[in-house]
This record gives C-alpha cells, structure tokens and sequence, in this order.
C-alpha cells in the first residue's frame, strides 16, 4: 500500500481528510500536535478518529507555540471572539501554524518514505486563515521539491487538499459516505472544561451551519 502522512487535528475537516486518504488505499500515518493550544480537547478526538479508521501509526508532536501567543489559541490574554463570524484574518490565526505542521509532516513522510500528505484545508466555509489557501499549497509544495533529498533526487511530494474546495456541508455529506463518526470529533476553540463546544466561536458556527445545510443530524454536545 502507498504511504501516507495525514495531518490530524481531531476537528471535523481533518478527520474527513483521513477518511478520504483511507478511501483511496493509503497506508495512513495520522500526526497531530500538542502545541499549547486552547482547544487541547481534539488531542482526545484525535486518537478516537485514529482508532476508529484503525490508524496502526499515530504520533502526536508535543511543540509549545503557546511561549510566544500572537493568537486567541495560544494566548489566554486575547479573548475567542463569539457570536458572528469575524472579517478578514481573526484573532485566532495562529502564525504559521500550517507552515510548521507541515514541516514537521514532510520531515516524517521522508523518513517514511512516503510521497503524499494529506491536510484538510479548505478556502470556502473557513475563517480567512492565509494558510488555507491553495496559493499556500502550491508554494509549500515547491518548497518541498527545492528542500528535500527526495524532492531534489526527482522523487517530489505531493500536498494533498481533498477538501480545499468543498463547503462544510459538503464536507460533512461527503464524511458521512465514508464512515466518520462525527460525534468524535471536536472543533470548539473555546471549549468548556467538561469538552462540551462553546456554540458561539467562529469554529462551532460553520460546524453547526454545515450540519444544518447538509440536513445531517449534528451530534455535537454543546455547553
């Protein structure tokens, strides 16, 4: 089988993304990181996700992005912003968040010897992140052919975006073919203690607006 890293946040685009890489006969290798976020919760519904797609490799990467904040994921002096979708590029940008995860996924795909990466980035139903963007995809993309042993030996990686143009509606039609359990995941960036979502930030906001135009049932529990 062809190997295959998939970047595993443990939130509902992610784990369609895993879903999809198992679709397609890959081998699948889950990362996930513990990098000080707010939201730590999906690192529990990240190895729920892996266990249920019988993920037999899932690493999660400890990396403290909490030491220098600059979002209102890692910092607990910026407030989650509730209520309305906010314009432009929100206080929950987390600098360069993409670009590191999937530093630190290349770097373990080369010692796997595996050529693709799965990531569920998504430019339609999402909150402005710049990291998101295809733009983004494609540079990265070359960045890995120009900085790599495989990609200059004229072996490159390929980024894959299964997601990059859907709606959250038609992620979640689409998880729901392949087999996700929804009720695993987490995607709240401001979660209760007891892990039950807010409903208000701007990550509770798509989830539940996919799930009510995609005429699925949301098995989320709310606080």
């Amino acid at each position: 089988m062809k190997k295959a890293v998939v970047l595993l946040s443990g939130g509902l685009d992610s784990a369609t993304c895993l879903a999809v890489a198992s679709e397609q006969g890959f081998s699948c290798n889950a990362l996930s990181f513990n990098y000080g976020q707010r939201h730590g919760v999906e690192l529990g519904a990240a190895r729920a996700v892996a266990k249920s797609f019988g993920v037999p490799n899932h690493v999660v990467m400890d990396i403290n992005l909490r030491q220098w904040g600059g979002s209102a994921l890692t910092s607990d002096d910026i407030a989650v912003p509730k209520d309305s979708l906010q314009e432009g590029i929100p206080c929950t940008y987390v600098p360069a968040r993409n670009i590191i995860f999937l530093s630190f996924a290349l770097g373990w795909a080369e010692t796997l010897g595996a050529k693709d990466i799965f990531i569920g980035v998504n430019s339609l139903d999402y909150s402005g992140y710049p990291d998101c963007r295809p733009e983004f995809i494609a540079a990265f993309t070359e960045c890995a052919r120009l900085g790599t042993k495989a990609g200059v030996e004229g072996h490159p990686f390929r980024i894959i975006t299964p997601l990059q143009y859907l709606s959250k509606a038609e992620i979640i039609r689409l998880g729901s073919k392949l087999g996700v359990d929804y009720s695993l995941t987490k995607s709240c960036y401001d979660p209760s203690p007891e892990g039950l979502a807010c409903g208000k930030c701007d990550s509770c906001l798509l989830r539940s607006k996919g799930f009510q135009e995609a005429g699925v049932e949301d098995p989320t529990q709310y606080a």
